[in-house]
């Protein structure tokens, strides 16, 4: 039985040993990590996954995440179900404040209304307790990158079939009444 609470690719990080120099770490799943990350991503499978990444303290509380994500990952066709393989290389970006933290709140105007820029730096995510898991941050942006419609190199679909305006129409069940009148 599969334990659902336990996240297929984990690397737990205690905040209070997060120094402002940041520490340089290197993670790689193994088998049975990339056989539950392929069964959580709904691909074929996961060919391997690592990543290089920087941890180091945000602000007075908070922490950063960067670096890097390389993936290698096995997708079936939309067209002909063949597998694919897909290289998946990203980067990550990511702060954590402690929940209730004053950082992690979003600036707003006079109407409440929260002010967004596209262009603009992510609000800090939260974390509670004292742990922020890596490997989560790391899974989910590689999730993020899969593409969702995978299609083996020079595929296409083939010819369309069309329903026209009248292929649509119901009969009325009232037509059969139409001609019939009262006498």
């Amino acid at each position: 039985m599969k334990d659902d609470s336990r996240p297929a690719f984990s690397y737990p990080v205690k905040v209070g040993h997060i120094s402002a120099n940041a520490v340089t770490v290197r993670l790689s799943a193994n088998e049975s990590e990339r056989q539950a990350l392929a069964e959580l991503w709904d691909v074929r499978e996961v060919l391997s996954l690592s990543a290089d990444l920087q941890i180091a303290r945000w602000k007075r509380d908070g922490v950063k995440i960067k670096g890097d994500v390389t993936a290698r990952i096995v997708q079936s066709c939309v067209v002909t179900l063949e597998p694919v393989e897909a290289d998946i290389q990203e980067p990550i970006e990511a702060i954590f404040v402690p929940e209730g933290s004053r950082l992690a709140r979003q600036a707003s105007n006079d109407g409440g209304e929260m002010i967004l820029s596209p262009d603009g730096p992510d609000i800090p995510d939260t974390f509670t307790g004292d742990t922020i898991d890596a490997g989560v941050v790391v899974s989910e942006h590689v999730a993020l990158a899969i593409e969702p419609y995978p299609r083996k190199p020079g595929v296409t679909f083939g010819a369309r079939i069309e329903s026209t305006a009248a292929d649509d129409e119901k009969p009325n069940p009232f037509a059969a009444l139409k001609d019939w009148k009262k006498d």
